[in-house]
């Protein structure tokens, strides 16, 4: 009795992980390519807001990478702001001394006793931003030569209410940052897939844009400024719930935003528990439950296996049917969006991102709704 109720379970758990993927991998394939079209000129002013912490070695090359889009200087606004780095991070900004790119100091502002640095300061950024649409990244971060043309191009072609697009890593040193890549290239697509068929609503504040106006009609960040992330999902929702059919994603590999992978189990750990600490916050139910039919089925393949003890070695069979499941889809899935995005060199590591991506999601899946403290750029926060 008990094996047969177990068998249900699973085989539920799995024909959902099929079926579940199988619709992201339609839903990508089927998102239009957007380019820029033909003659077009750009009117919209805009402010890029790129809070920053620590990020000497970075901001220059973000800087410059922006600066280099084929986009009017006179529409354009830069915002750094310096979320009390103890680097040499403000300095760099101000040596650049570019008459499109200004520097706030999160120290010059009453931040109260919010741990929620970075969403406060793309709240004081936007306040004294000059733009009608304002577009988010990183300091760590490289933006494509058509970054803008793209995504402005889209904005005054559909005017969504809030737009998401690609983020991508690169400049992989070991086959661990490969996987990373791999991973997260997958976790765009879901992006794409899921904005675009209204499964649900992801994005990654490395590239977003969304209007000044609509940041303000839904209060900004008020009722999601318990967690010190959440910057970009928590509020891509808000306005999902006031505008179910404003939103937008721009599939196009030229829209991409660049930032590297982890170099150590230790960042990557703190960066994927940061991100599944989000999990239980969302507004919407359906990311809470997909994921949380993901993380069951991945637990399962493990689970089914340690059974073999109690119920013989039919579990064990079982077991190897889920594996072999997942990898299939995964391979398809996967194989499709590293073609897409002209990384089929990344497909190499699959087999051993197979192994990596079982263990992580099983692992951050349960810690990221345990541990409620982790540490960011050498501050810890909750």
């Amino acid at each position: 009795m008990l094996f047969s109720i177990y068998l249900v379970i699973v085989v539920i758990l799995t024909v959902f992980y099929i079926y579940l993927m199988a619709r992201y991998y339609e839903g990508f394939l089927s998102l239009p390519q957007w380019n820029v079209p033909k003659n077009h000129t750009f009117s919209t002013p805009i402010s890029i807001i790129i809070p920053v912490r620590n990020e000497a070695d970075n901001i220059i090359k973000c800087l410059k990478s922006i600066l280099i889009n084929d986009f009017p200087l006179h529409l354009l606004e830069i915002i750094v702001v310096n979320d009390h780095s103890t680097d040499d991070t403000a300095a760099l900004v101000i040596d650049f001394n570019h008459p499109n790119v200004q520097l706030i100091h999160l120290t010059d502002f009453d931040t109260g006793t919010t741990q929620a640095f970075k969403k406060k300061g793309i709240e004081i950024a936007i306040h004294q931003a000059k733009g009608k649409l304002i577009l988010t990244t990183d300091g760590d971060c490289e933006v494509n030569p058509n970054w803008l043309p793209l995504m402005i191009s889209y904005y005054e072609s559909y005017r969504p209410k809030f737009i998401a697009a690609p983020v991508n890593f690169h400049q992989e040193q070991s086959k661990f940052e490969k996987f990373q890549s791999l991973d997260f290239a997958g976790m765009i697509a879901l992006t794409g897939a899921g904005i675009h068929r209204k499964l649900m609503n992801m994005c990654n504040g490395a590239n977003l844009a969304y209007e000044k106006s609509v940041f303000k009609e839904v209060n900004g960040f008020d009722g999601i400024n318990q967690k010190a992330s959440g910057d970009d999902m928590m509020l891509l929702q808000k306005v999902a719930q006031r505008y179910p059919d404003g939103i937008g994603f721009v599939k196009n590999e030229n829209a991409c935003t660049y930032t590297k992978a982890k170099p150590d189990w230790k960042s990557f750990y703190h960066q994927r528990v940061r991100w599944a600490s989000k999990s239980t916050n969302y507004d919407e139910w359906q990311v809470t439950f997909y994921l949380g039919m993901i993380w069951l089925f991945c637990v399962s393949i493990p689970f089914s296996a340690l059974l073999a003890v109690v119920f013989g070695i039919k579990m064990l069979l079982i077991a190897a049917l889920q594996w072999l499941a997942k990898i299939i889809v995964d391979y398809f899935y996967l194989g499709m969006v590293s073609r897409y995005f002209k990384r089929n060199d990344l497909m190499k590591t699959f087999w051993s991102a197979s192994i990596y991506h079982l263990i992580y999601i099983i692992v951050i899946g349960a810690l990221g709704n345990v541990v409620k403290k982790y540490e960011w750029k050498g501050r810890k926060v909750k």
